[in-house]
């Protein structure tokens, strides 16, 4: 069976799919390996590392993706180039498949076999190939540095001569994997921090990493069997936004994470709600590419709004693509290495496995994913 890993082409993409060290693992349970020459370099590998790992170093493209068994990468696919594998191949990446339908349908209509990472299943069977936290840890670390870098004072308590320095405050709203690790990173820097989570269990998490827990009575909320927060209702909405009034108005710092899997994100901080805030505080929008929590914020830009600045970086991992790429290589590598048949000498694709029911989108010039069928039904 050959892979091939394509260098990444999407503007401003620092991350690579893969590094030596995978390529390594792979290689060792008898996996041919061609890799597109300089698909390494953004994260600091050339090409000679991934030739002593085994792989073929490799410059045609287009002739690569079309013999190809297997293709993984990090972004989703050009159309044009899902056209160009042959009939039965697999592709797992990021496929954003509840926002594009027209990638999904290509790949049905080329018979290519689509895995997308971000529906792998949060379950402790999977939590290794999990792609999407430990993409989003990274975000929570890189937003509370970006902010902390953007604020004008500093975040920790200090005791000098010329008097104490009260720590800065930062909030964290939604309690995800994303918004655990702000909690940490913000708490390891000397900040006060505070968090709020439409799920009351998550709680007990955010107490324990140093923070105080914002409770607000919105009714019945819980997660998904996916571990995902529930979209509440207009009502439920409301309610979250006026708690959260008061402790924006004291934060220095606001990191908002909430998200609903496969849906816009809810609005949060309102205009009035940003107007409150004290001049030079700083918000870091984490949901900006599914539309974002804050009123106002702009994808990929940092704008200033009553004073305060409001970012909306979309690819926080990105700013530290070394070890963002060595997470993401780790978990599609022990994808692939979960359902390789040794003896076949292939990618196993079985639908009735919990993991690949999840995240295995479309199968056999069929969208085989319930979700996702409903998404593309409506396109």
């Amino acid at each position: 069976m050959l892979i091939f890993i394509p260098r990444e082409i999407h503007p401003g993409e620092t991350r690579v799919p893969i590094v030596p060290d995978t390529v390594q693992r792979l290689v060792d349970k008898g996996v041919t390996i061609e890799v597109e020459s300089c698909v390494g370099l953004p994260a600091g590998h050339c090409d000679n590392a991934y030739e002593k790992a085994g792989a073929q170093v490799v410059t045609g493209r287009t002739d690569a993706l079309a013999r190809a068994d297997m293709v993984l990468r990090l972004r989703k696919p050009p159309e044009g180039e899902v056209r160009l594998m042959q009939r039965g191949a697999v592709h797992i990446s990021f496929l954003d498949p509840f926002h594009d339908a027209g990638l999904i349908h290509a790949m049905a209509d080329a018979g290519v076999t689509g895995i997308s990472m971000e529906m792998i299943p949060r379950t402790t069977l999977a939590q290794k190939m999990d792609a999407l936290s430990s993409q989003a840890n990274l975000a929570g670390y890189v937003a509370v540095i970006l902010a902390a870098e953007r604020l004008d004072k500093i975040l920790p308590m200090m005791m000098t001569p010329a008097g104490t320095i009260a720590p800065s405050r930062v909030f964290v709203i939604g309690a995800g994997v994303a918004g655990l690790q702000a909690i940490a990173t913000a708490r390891r820097l000397g900040a006060r921090v505070e968090a709020f989570d439409t799920r009351p269990a998550v709680e007990e998490q955010v107490t324990s990493l140093g923070a105080r827990f914002v409770k607000a009575d919105l009714g019945e909320t819980g997660e998904t069997e996916g571990g995902y927060a529930r979209e509440l209702t207009p009502e439920q909405q409301e309610k979250q936004r006026e708690a959260m009034a008061k402790v924006c108005a004291q934060a220095d710092v606001v990191i908002t994470t909430a998200q609903v899997f496969g849906k816009k994100a809810p609005l949060i901080i309102t205009d009035a709600m940003v107007q409150s805030m004290r001049p030079g505080s700083v918000i870091v929008d984490l949901a900006v590419d599914s539309g974002g929590n804050t009123e106002g914020v702009v994808e990929d830009e940092e704008i200033v709004r009553h004073g305060v600045t409001i970012i909306g970086r979309t690819n926080l991992p990105g700013l530290v693509p070394v070890h963002a790429s060595q997470m993401y290589s780790a978990n599609v590598g022990n994808l692939v290495e979960a359902y390789w048949d040794s003896e076949a000498g292939r990618f196993a694709v079985d639908l009735e496995d919990e993991i690949l029911a999840g995240c295995v989108v479309v199968h056999d010039g069929a969208v085989v994913n319930d979700s996702i069928q409903e998404c593309c039904a409506s396109v």
